[in-house]
């Protein structure tokens, strides 16, 4: 499987985790080293912050679906790829937000692809990525 694919069949996970509420199996498809970086009004969000948002997010319903779009490689080796992607994240209650991230996969030691980081890209990256 090239990078591109990897990347994508993550994208999908989430995707389907995220829909289905399943919080076990979206932990899984995330690192205990993720930082998270550019959410306004936080420094870093780590694992502990993404379960717990995930699980009151899953348990209350609040996702009606994700998307994600664009999706471009950046760097890669044999066990991290980095690429760009516009993430959409419908809510029950109509509410749309989208936005350009820059993510970091890496393969970990149980051969399992995590995101390791992820970074919100301001109007200025985005549009110098072309995904704005």
């Amino acid at each position: 499987m090239n990078d591109q694919e990897i990347a994508q069949q993550w994208l999908d996970k989430c995707c389907t985790t995220i829909q289905q509420y399943d919080h076990a199996a979206h932990m899984n498809l995330i690192s205990r080293e993720i930082q998270v970086f550019g959410i306004p009004g936080f420094d870093v969000i780590n694992y502990d912050d993404w379960y717990s948002q995930c699980e009151y997010e899953f348990n209350e319903k609040v996702i009606a679906e994700a998307s994600y779009s664009g999706l471009r490689i950046r760097s890669s080796n044999d066990d991290q790829i980095m690429f760009l992607t516009t993430e959409t994240i419908r809510a029950t209650d109509g509410t749309i937000d989208s936005h350009p991230l820059e993510v970091v996969l890496k393969k970990e030691t149980d051969g399992q692809w995590r995101v390791v980081q992820e970074r919100l890209l301001d109007s200025d990256e985005a549009r110098h990525f072309g995904l704005a």
